[in-house]
């Protein structure tokens, strides 16, 4: 708390700026220098910032990170920008103007629905993290649409709001918690409250088991850039029971149409990987009926084709080789074919990327794909080139 009241002081923002760029490795001389001037309790506070700052670019992009004031586990914990973006927007074309943000952090998803037009009361029990999530609020210029509150979220009353958006905690001492009951607060309570409001949605991680989603919620897998971010359990949308998989940027959405597991098929000229996000959501079925092909393994997510279907759910790739598991073929192949530039990917096998890689030794001016996979239960390798 301390940190952040001195970083607040006109003395604490114009060190702010100008320790910004600093890099590591220049900390210790840029910290020697400023202490004949500043206390050192402000210096070293302005430079663990600075660093925070450079490390939520990648969520908040650089003109907010910028300006913004972050903990340790608020920048680890915090929505990316985009993604809260994205469900502010499904918020508001769902007619929400006001919502209650439940255990908000340091503020990054209260901040997008005030862009989006709604008022939020933000509210968080630690006392630090509300303190920056109002400094947020104000340093962004939002502070007339988020009203932050420190205060035990099972404590307040959300009925005077149109959605209640909860992220309960994820991580406790010992590090992330996968046990949704190990949720701070549990995610039982989460659910109940979102029951008791008109719309809600609870951000949850997305290897939640399905079997616990409750029935009248729909679920959603969101990714950007081909990494997955989180589930979200929405309440209130008219769609109970649907599942789907949403893609940024874009947004590009699939809905699951309770579609029976692919089958296994011979491997066929084309390989797709799905996106994480569609793979979490169970909706492998949808994206092989979309490229009209099947499965190589009833228990492996690469789905095979004969023909080019490009979709944006799934990466395609045109298989040239198809080997049986053995590192001396393959490092013969590659050693013929010139190719320096390897990327391995794997599902179902053991071994490393990287442990692969030292052993073929890649050389050579063309670019491959190597899968590490089962066909049939048999481990394989598939080489092959991404779809143009």
């Amino acid at each position: 708390m301390n940190d952040l009241a001195l970083l607040l002081t006109p003395e604490g923002r114009a060190l702010l700026d100008e320790v910004r760029d600093t890099e590591p490795a220049r900390e210790l001389a840029v910290a020697t220098r400023l202490r004949r001037d500043h206390p050192a309790e402000l210096v070293s506070a302005a430079l663990g910032q600075a660093r925070l700052r450079q490390r939520a670019v990648a969520k908040f992009g650089a003109e907010d990170a910028g300006r913004m004031f972050f903990t340790p586990n608020g920048v680890e914990q915090s929505t990316r920008a985009s993604v809260a973006a994205y469900r502010a927007r499904r918020l508001t074309e769902l007619g929400v103007t006001s919502v209650a943000d439940l255990c908000c952090g340091i503020g990054g998803d209260a901040i997008a629905l005030a862009r989006a037009g709604i008022r939020v009361l933000a509210v968080d029990r630690d006392p630090l993290t509300a303190a920056a999530a109002r400094a947020n609020a104000d340093a962004l210029g939002l502070a007339e649409l988020i009203e932050v509150r420190e205060a035990d979220v099972t404590e307040v009353d959300t009925a005077g709001y149109d959605a209640v958006f909860a992220d309960p905690a994820r991580r406790g001492g010992r590090g992330r918690v996968f046990d949704p009951e190990a949720y701070s607060p549990p995610l039982s309570w989460a659910v109940e409250t979102a029951r008791r409001a008109p719309r809600a949605a609870l951000k949850i991680a997305p290897g939640i088991p399905h079997e616990i989603v409750p029935p009248e919620a729909e679920a959603e897998w969101i990714s950007d850039g081909g990494d997955v971010k989180e589930a979200v359990l929405w309440f209130g949308t008219g769609a109970p029971g649907a599942v789907r998989a949403t893609l940024l940027p874009g947004p590009r959405s699939l809905l699951g149409r309770g579609l029976p597991d692919p089958a296994v098929r011979p491997v066929g000229r084309y390989l797709y990987e799905p996106d994480g996000a569609v793979i979490r959501a169970h909706l492998v079925a949808e994206v092989a009926e979309e490229v009209g092909g099947g499965l190589l393994d009833a228990t492996i997510a690469y789905v095979t084709a004969d023909e080019p279907r490009p979709t944006p759910y799934a990466t395609g790739y045109e298989i040239t080789d198809r080997l049986p598991f053995n590192v001396k073929r393959l490092k013969a192949l590659l050693r013929e074919r010139g190719v320096g530039t390897l990327t391995v990917k794997k599902r179902g096998s053991a071994v490393e990327p990287e442990e692969l890689r030292r052993k073929v030794r890649p050389q050579g001016p063309n670019a491959a794909t190597v899968f590490l996979t089962r066909v049939a239960g048999a481990p394989t390798m598939l080489i092959g080139q991404p779809l143009a």
